[in-house]
């Protein structure tokens, strides 16, 4: 991809948006679905928070100011997007996001996305056991193998407070692992 400033301004020019924001959607349509797909579970679910987040970039290019990378400041709505999903339907069935998480994680062997074996779904139940914050910072880590100074930018949270978070993390799934 060409030089982030360059890119940015082809984003922000009317006569080069389109053609800008279609090579954004070729380059982060991947890797947006995987990071949100792995909040989200469920892949109907997640293409709707994808098709929000895209809309939300587009109609949001001119308020970026540069003080982040683009990638950062793009998975930022995708996990904020991600997340309001997640409260808004557990809200709309009347029960938590924990409880709404286990629902999707016990449907998870029928749906047809999921390629996961008995392993994978032990491991998706201790992660929906851990805390919001945890969940993200494991997942991010873990499943997207992104770097702490990455997820830093995307979450605002210090690289200590994220690796100590990673560490948490990990402990409690081991200790469901071994005790389920």
């Amino acid at each position: 991809m060409l030089e982030e400033k360059e890119f940015i301004q082809q984003l922000l020019n009317p006569k080069m948006q389109n053609q800008a924001f279609q090579k954004l959607l070729l380059a982060y349509q991947k890797p947006l679905y995987n990071h949100i797909r792995h909040i989200v579970l469920n892949h109907d679910d997640t293409d709707d928070v994808l098709q929000n987040t895209f809309i939300k970039v587009f109609n949001n290019l001119k308020n970026f100011k540069g003080e982040s990378k683009l990638f950062s400041w793009i998975y930022r709505i995708a996990t904020n997007e991600a997340l309001t999903f997640l409260n808004q339907k557990a809200k709309k069935n009347g029960t938590t996001s924990e409880s709404l998480q286990n629902r999707v994680i016990d449907n998870l062997e029928a749906d047809v996305y999921f390629d996961g074996d008995e392993i994978q779904i032990k491991l998706q139940k201790a992660i929906a056991a851990l805390p919001e914050k945890q969940q993200l910072v494991f997942k991010m880590k873990y499943f997207e193998e992104l770097k702490y100074e990455e997820i830093s930018e995307i979450i605002g949270t210090s690289v200590g407070a994220l690796k100590a978070s990673y560490h948490h993390a990990v402990k409690k799934i081991e200790a469901f692992i071994n005790t389920n």
